[in-house]
């Protein structure tokens, strides 16, 4: 995870995910107000589909920073995958709540709909549109210096919910025109969109937690960042696997086996601090061996 340090990291991720939980927060009241008083089956279940980013937006704030924690005598390497688990819940959150305006949109178009039209419903969805998109735009600035998965997925949340606010939009002036069905209809396409977002969130920090290994074109260019050192005659087994939203390398590198130790040493320092330096990678282990040797489970610098 991509930081300017970890104090105004942790600042920014709280700041981010304050600004969610107050937008959600908004969403909700004005929403639920204008959908009870006009009976908009439309606004109360956008209305209740931001109760649940409400939830999610302070399961990030309360459970997430914590990825910014230093490492401790309980968590030796850190609590890196404390953020993909919040993703994770928000991804789910998301699959479901597209799949519960999924089951009310095919309720709505067997059974009709029963909505007042005011001029209030369009205002109160046009407020939820702008306050979603201020929210968007602000966590998506701040996550740029952050990279955080669980922001991310939040700012997914937020066009989310300005999707299902446009099909809001659709069905409120359905009713206007006499076509109420367009309520329904709209909301039913929006949520397969919904769930489809959630199960891509889900999907990718799921990677995240379980240690999927890393890109083919990610073990090159850290085969060849090693390589570029004067000293490296040789890599082998080289393994690389998320550890969180970071990048785990382990990997043994040979040099001349009557190296002096201390210049070993300086070598296998500066080795880690390139590897280090890589975008994504947050830990590296470098073992030196001899070369010349042969015995390698996996050469990775045949030429």
């Amino acid at each position: 995870m991509a930081t300017d340090g970890a104090g105004s990291g942790q600042r920014g991720f709280t700041r981010a995910a304050v600004v969610n939980v107050l937008g959600n927060a908004v969403k909700i009241v004005v929403e639920g107000a204008a959908g009870l008083l006009f009976g908009s089956v439309a606004l109360l279940a956008d209305a209740a589909h931001s109760i649940a980013d409400l939830i999610a937006s302070l399961v990030v704030l309360v459970w997430g920073r914590s990825s910014y924690d230093e490492p401790d005598d309980t968590h030796p390497h850190g609590h890196d995958r404390i953020e993909p688990l919040t993703a994770l819940f928000v991804g789910a959150v998301i699959a479901l709540l597209g799949l519960n305006l999924l089951y009310e949109s095919a309720q709505g178009i067997l059974y009709g709909v029963e909505v007042e039209f005011s001029p209030l419903l369009l205002g109160a969805l046009a407020f939820s549109i702008v306050d979603m998109y201020l929210v968007y735009r602000y966590t998506t600035v701040i996550n740029e210096a952050l990279n955080s998965t669980a922001l991310k997925a939040l700012a997914v949340d937020c066009l989310n919910d300005i999707y299902t606010s446009f099909a809001a939009v659709v069905g409120v002036v359905g009713v206007l025109l006499g076509q109420p069905l367009l309520d329904p209809i709209a909301g039913g396409f929006v949520s397969l969109l919904v769930v489809y977002q959630g199960v891509e969130i889900g999907r990718e920090n799921v990677d995240y937690l379980i240690g999927a290994a890393a890109s083919p074109e990610k073990r090159t260019e850290i085969v060849e960042t090693l390589r570029s050192h004067p000293d490296v005659q040789g890599v082998h087994d080289l393994t690389v696997f998320y550890d969180g939203t970071v990048l785990e390398v382990e990997v043994h590198v040979e040099v001349d086996g009557n190296m002096p130790f201390r210049k070993a040493h300086d070598v296998e320092s500066n080795l880690v601090d390139r590897v280090r330096d890589l975008e994504d990678v947050g830990d590296a282990h470098v073992h030196l061996d001899p070369s010349g040797i042969g015995e390698w489970k996996e050469r990775l610098d045949e030429r």
